[in-house]
């Protein structure tokens, strides 16, 4: 599974201005419905924060290291779905670290993908963990040179 194929470049964004872990998935699942794979859906934007925060209730998907990874399964959706964002400003997010999160990937997977929802959210766990990765997200200069550098997986799989 590539992320490049669970990305597609038009759901990434870049210092996006939110002050809530609510607004902050409802600002990302609209980047996902509105994107090209997305766009003549029936799922509805109310559906996706309401499956994200419902896991968000579980325990927070605040990683450490400023990252997030909130994640919901949903009817509706053929395969797993995913967007990033760079926050302007870090947000609480109430991570394992207590520290705010200014990266973020929302994945959204059906409802009958376990497999494959659990390996994405492996899959970008991973890249997330690297130092390197974080540090070239952070100071990338547009959007497009996020989504090259979160999908080179030439550099995810090295180490």
């Amino acid at each position: 599974m590539s992320i490049a194929n669970l990305l597609s470049r038009d759901c990434v964004a870049i210092d996006l201005k939110v002050t809530s872990k609510k607004q902050l998935i409802q600002e990302m699942a609209q980047l996902i419905l509105a994107s090209e794979t997305l766009k003549d859906s029936d799922l509805e934007l109310r559906q996706i924060v309401s499956a994200a925060m419902e896991r968000e209730r579980l325990g927070s998907t605040g990683v450490g290291s400023g990252v997030a990874l909130p994640h919901a399964r949903l009817d509706g959706l053929d395969k797993v779905h995913i967007a990033i964002a760079r926050l302007e400003t870090a947000v609480e997010f109430e991570a394992i670290d207590d520290r705010p999160v200014d990266l973020v990937v929302l994945i959204l997977a059906p409802s009958d993908a376990g497999g494959e929802h659990l390996r994405a959210l492996a899959q970008v766990s991973r890249r997330l963990r690297k130092d390197e990765l974080r540090a070239r997200l952070r100071s990338a200069p547009n959007a497009e040179s996020v989504y090259i550098a979160f999908t080179d997986d030439t550099r995810a799989n090295a180490a």
